[in-house]
């Protein structure tokens, strides 16, 4: 299984319509082959991570379909309606990782 995380800065004042963004989303990338799961995190105040980084993970079979994702028309389509620069205070970072343990799986 691999997991995606994107870890996204949003400007102050921007959480709600980031986090709208994600509630009224076309989940395009639902229907894709090998797609598991797709979770946004909204950073915790006080906690270990930047006050504004979201993370959004989604979850694959494997690294294949997670690529084949990346071109396909239904990803285009999943992002083509662009939010404001502003919305954001700095450049996302994606992350790709393989699972190595998951103790939901026992």
């Amino acid at each position: 299984m691999i997991v995606v995380a994107n870890r996204i800065l949003v400007a102050p004042g921007y959480e709600e319509a980031f986090e709208e963004r994600f509630r009224r989303r076309a989940g395009l990338v639902d229907a894709s082959p090998g797609f598991l799961r797709n979770l946004v995190l909204r950073p915790v105040p006080g906690g270990h991570s930047k006050a504004e980084c979201y993370s959004v993970l989604t979850f694959w079979e494997d690294f294949a379909s997670f690529e084949a994702w990346t071109q396909s028309d239904a990803f285009r389509q999943a992002h083509a309606d662009r939010p404001p620069r502003e919305m954001f205070s700095g450049p996302s970072t994606l992350e790709i990782h393989e699972v190595v343990s998951d103790s939901a799986a026992r």
